[in-house]
């Protein structure tokens, strides 16, 4: 009987070569594979006979591939790859655009499953990119069963070899401990763990398949906020933090400078954070806004107060262009007692050196800078606040090396991204939330429009009429030089084309993340000052530049962008009192991209479009590269599975409240699953 932690390759029938392609899947251990859950089912008893097919109907059929025909269409010269299939009582063609690869599947003789919205072209039935699950392949019989487990696949690993696999790891016995405490699984009505991933993987009905997944994304959230009540339970209990002085004349001073009044929201917000900032306890607060919802006035106002108190404040961003931006907002923003200084990798080492004295010594207030400031040789002589922008940049680790430049400052984590509240629960769910849900007054509408190649004259005229008014605009492409690989605009070539051939009247720069930090600041100095008309950009402004007179955006291959992206790019227009448009031109050729484009068209408010965001793709890795140590969610779903997250959460935080280090006998084992998956990340939860 084999034991979860041992290699997969001891599995029958896997050896060294497969274990190295299950290697790609991300299964290393024989409890990887145990975990490796099928992404969906076919159950036999709902296909349909492609005789009985009704035109309009979505469909799964099963049949065998007859014939795979690639053409190119006369008119658009678009390749077009048609797989007939044939189950005994009729034809139906798969049809994909541009995506021949699938031939190198749908090889003739091959048991394969179509799903789609069936069609009647061309005199014959037709699912347009189907979604589709190879069943059997012809040099590979396998006995697939009434309802068949579809698996997440590799070049050279199929499902059926994955499924074979898992088949005869469980038929030969696995030691599956159960984690959970006998009182969590009575309470919440939940199967034991090793009948559950017997049904999920090889279930007897749809019906206790559904019980099985319940208990698996119970395990994922559960543990997942396990670990993080651990950590915000070690931040507030084990480190004394600094009791900061909120009001008095300084914060008075900078309140009543501002030329503006400050939303209910901000007020609200601000509140909060002060609150926080008094305790002893260090805060760790996150604060989510919608673009342009004025996070930056209160971040500030925030590090008024640690100065007020004697402390000092940093600011940390992800670029030099948004590091510049937020150091020119706070020279306007701070009293000018305060002290402020700028800290970024393109300093020469003089500047860098005599900016860090200045620090050490205590010379300087406020710094604001991007990684720069985690590195070593970086000492603050006393930090008191540090705000880290735009946090999906950063990650766990570079929170952490800021918060380690003092003596338990405290943090305050912002993004403009929006967030469906489940993700806050999961991404961030060791902090404090404040939202930011009101725009200042004087924001404008911003128009959305998703169009095709035939209305580019139209948007290029647009543009002139709004620069001729005396506005600006910006064109954003995807990438800085041409690609032989992917053909879309490249930004250093579709300068040169605007300036000569399209707007020779106007005046157009270029701005890019690999230029120079000079020409990048002399660029936004023309931009601003409006000696400069047209900004052709990549998505280095995608965050932080603030340009009031911008009235137009064109977004080149929109279509190649994520929706939080589109949203945050959106954000850089209606900024001043005119209306502003949004121009995105795309050509989707996948269902995804399609679904995209009509969500940023229709919808501004940028909580919905997140959550419409994550229907659409689904989490995928949610927590990444930059959030390494987080462990991603294989198995639960947030879009469907927020209720279960809830009670998870509360579950695991009351255990938390009870036993906040964990240390009685029967909870053992959870601490044992929690490093277990969180992994490499799991000094997180145990460091301050």
């Amino acid at each position: 009987m084999l034991n979860p932690d041992e290699n997969v390759r001891y599995v029958k029938g896997v050896g060294p070569r497969l274990a190295e392609k299950l290697g790609k899947l991300g299964v290393v251990t024989v409890s990887d594979l145990i975990y490796y859950i099928p992404r969906r089912y076919l159950d036999r008893s709902n296909v349909i006979r492609i005789s009985d097919i009704k035109v309009g109907e979505e469909v799964t059929v099963v049949g065998e591939v007859k014939a795979a025909k690639k053409s190119i269409t006369p008119r658009q010269h678009r390749k077009v790859l048609n797989v007939d299939i044939f189950d005994g009582s009729g034809y139906l063609s798969g049809v994909w655009f541009n995506q021949l690869y699938h031939a190198d599947r749908l090889t003739v003789g091959t048991e394969v499953a179509f799903s789609g919205k069936a069609v009647f072209n061309y005199g014959r039935l037709q699912i347009i990119n189907p979604s589709y699950d190879i069943l059997r392949e012809k040099e590979d019989p396998v006995h697939t069963g009434r309802i068949v487990p579809i698996y997440p696949a590799v070049a050279g690993l199929s499902s059926n070899m994955i499924r074979r696999l898992i088949k005869n790891l469980i038929d030969s016995g696995v030691k599956v401990k159960d984690p959970l405490p006998q009182d969590v699984i009575k309470k919440n009505d939940l199967m034991a763990i090793l009948p559950a991933v017997r049904q999920m993987h090889f279930p007897d009905d749809m019906l206790v398949t559904s019980k099985a997944r319940r208990r698996l994304v119970f395990d994922e959230f559960f543990f997942l906020e396990l670990g993080l009540a651990l950590r915000k339970n070690r931040l507030e209990q084990t480190n004394k933090g600094i009791s900061h002085k909120t009001e008095g004349g300084l914060v008075k001073q900078f309140l009543d400078g501002l030329p503006f009044k400050l939303t209910d929201s901000q007020r609200k917000v601000l509140s909060e954070i002060a609150e926080d900032m008094r305790k002893s306890a260090p805060m760790h607060r996150l604060l989510l806004g919608e673009v342009g919802s004025g996070k930056t006035v209160v971040a500030v106002a925030a590090l008024v107060m640690t100065v007020q108190s004697g402390y000092q404040g940093a600011i940390m961003a992800p670029t030099e262009v948004l590091a510049e931006q937020h150091a020119l907002r706070l020279k306007e923003l701070l009293p000018s007692t305060i002290r402020s200084v700028l800290l970024t990798g393109g300093q020469t080492s003089t500047e860098k050196r005599g900016i860090r004295e200045d620090i050490k010594n205590g010379d300087v207030d406020v710094v604001i800078g991007t990684h720069a400031l985690i590195q070593e040789g970086i000492d603050f002589k006393a930090l008191g606040l540090a705000v880290v922008d735009e946090q999906h940049r950063f990650g766990v680790r570079q929170r952490i090396s800021l918060r380690e430049k003092g003596r338990m400052p405290d943090i305050l984590v912002m993004t403009a991204t929006p967030i469906p509240r489940t993700l806050a629960l999961t991404l961030y769910g060791d902090m404090d939330v404040s939202i930011l849900d009101e725009l200042p007054a004087g924001r404008q509408e911003i128009e959305t429009i998703v169009a095709d190649q035939k209305h580019r004259d139209d948007a290029y005229d647009l543009i002139r009429q709004q620069i001729r008014m005396g506005r600006q605009a910006y064109v954003v492409c995807p990438l800085v030089d041409e690609s032989d690989k992917i053909q879309i605009k490249a930004a250093s070539v579709e300068v040169e084309r605007l300036r000569t051939k399209v707007f020779p009247d106007f005046k157009v720069g270029l701005l890019h993340g690999q230029m120079k930090r000079e020409e990048k600041d002399a660029v936004m100095r023309g931009f601003r000052g409006g000696i400069l008309d047209i900004l052709i950009a990549t998505t280095v402004i995608e965050v932080g530049i603030d340009v009031p007179n911008v009235t137009v955006m064109l977004i080149e291959d929109a279509e190649r962008f994520g929706l939080s992206q589109l949203h945050q790019l959106r954000g850089r227009i209606g900024r001043g009192e005119h209306k502003s448009f949004c121009i995105l031109f795309a050509d989707p050729v996948t269902e995804d991209a399609e679904e995209r484009m009509k969500a940023i068209e229709k919808i501004s408010d940028g909580f919905q479009l997140a959550e419409e965001d994550l229907k659409i793709r689904g989490e995928g890795q949610l927590f990444g590269p930059r959030q390494s140590g987080m462990p991603d969610l294989r198995i639960a779903s947030l879009v469907r599975d927020m209720k279960i997250l809830i009670t998870a959460r509360d579950q695991a935080f009351d255990i938390i409240r009870k036993d906040p280090v964990l240390s009685r006998p029967e909870n053992t084992l959870m601490v044992d699953e929690v490093k277990k998956r969180f992994a490499e990340g799991a000094e997180w939860l145990f460091s301050g």
